[in-house]
């Protein structure tokens, strides 16, 4: 139950009963999809962004095997946002469900879940929103966003390879057991939970809480626990909207390379997981290059092939990604930069 409670402070749920562990946000989002195939009827709609991890597309997907209708939500190919007046075009009566993530792990804008949960409940249906992009860099907040339910890695923020589902008590109670038969409605969350959760991991949930909870005091935050966590993540922000400007700055400025999503990070709207192509290079070949720097970075489509295949950016093994947090440094940004600039020139002359 400590750690329950130590994500309930973290993501603001009302209760430790709202939290669900699972052992990574692919397989509590598959859970909660057979969790709730018997609350659709065939002819019911769910509507998935094509913007998102496989995670929050695959389960639902196999939904069409029941009779159920699965819609995509667009991207805008100019703006490279999601717009509602295309979720709206999408919505009828039988739609039941919307799924979208919070950040792109491609794009790294960041949405507006409040906006998207309240436009979604106004027509009837319930909100499943993917985590994992925004978890590391910003505070959760699921009741002031009033959303149904809400999944992320811990260890993507700092923690061991576990994962936690929020959901709206009621909401949980209503899904059908993924464990034994004797485990009837009421027993939420471990009707979730097949073979239980991995205790040590859970319990280690303290330790992201407590490393949140420390830094907040140290940047002046007071108050409860979950006042000091909010005052870390506003530093945290600061750090990263400056490491995220840093980069973009350089990569807009720089003619071989192509930023694949928005160039600037108007109100903190970024996080710093920063994809981009360069000018006739293989991305595979230039992660491999940059190894001879010292720095990592990875390429791919990252398990969210169908946004790289809409925006016809998988040949060339698909785009480069530079992923940051809190704890990077300007320095290290400049050596990035700097071996971009190398790599870049060795094109040139070869």
């Amino acid at each position: 139950m400590d750690g329950r409670r130590a994500i309930q402070t973290l993501v603001n749920a009302a209760r430790p009963e709202e939290i669900v562990f699972g052992h990574s946000t692919t397989a509590l989002l598959q859970i909660l999809a057979n969790a709730m195939r018997s609350q659709f009827a065939p002819g019911d709609e769910v509507i998935v962004s094509i913007a998102d991890h496989e995670s929050n597309i695959g389960p639902w997907d196999r939904l069409k095997e029941f009779g159920v209708e699965v819609k995509f939500w667009p991207i805008d190919k100019t703006s490279l946002e999601l717009r509602l007046e295309d979720l709206d075009a999408l919505m009828s009566e039988r739609t039941k469900l919307v799924c979208v993530h919070h950040v792109s792990n491609i794009l790294g804008q960041v949405n507006p879940i409040a906006e998207y949960a309240k436009f979604v409940h106004e027509r009837g249906a319930k909100i499943c929103v993917d985590g994992v992009a925004y978890a590391p860099h910003r505070a959760i907040d699921v009741r002031g966003w009033d959303v149904d339910y809400y999944v992320f890695s811990l260890y993507k923020c700092y923690g061991t390879h576990v994962a936690a589902m929020y959901g709206k008590y009621d909401l949980l109670a209503e899904l059908d057991g993924q464990y034994h038969y004797s485990y009837g409605k009421e027993k939420v969350p471990g009707k979730l939970e097949p073979g239980n959760p991995n205790y040590e991991l859970a319990f280690s949930a303290l330790g992201i809480v407590d490393y949140l909870v420390g830094l907040g005091g140290h940047s002046g935050g007071i108050g409860s626990r979950r006042d000091k966590l909010e005052a870390a993540f506003s530093a945290i922000s600061r750090q990263e909207d400056a490491l995220t400007d840093r980069l973009l700055s350089f990569l807009d400025a720089h003619n071989d390379v192509r930023v694949i999503g928005t160039t600037t990070n108007v109100k903190s709207n970024r996080v710093p997981t920063i994809s981009f192509k360069i000018e006739g290079k293989d991305s595979g070949a230039f992660a491999r290059e940059m190894d001879d720097y010292g720095i990592a970075i990875r390429f791919g489509d990252f398990h969210t092939r169908r946004l790289i295949e809409e925006l016809r950016e998988d040949g060339g093994n698909g785009v480069i990604r530079v992923s940051m947090v809190h704890y990077n440094t300007m320095e290290q940004v400049d050596r990035l930069c700097a071996a971009i600039t190398a790599i870049c020139g060795k094109n040139v002359v070869g």
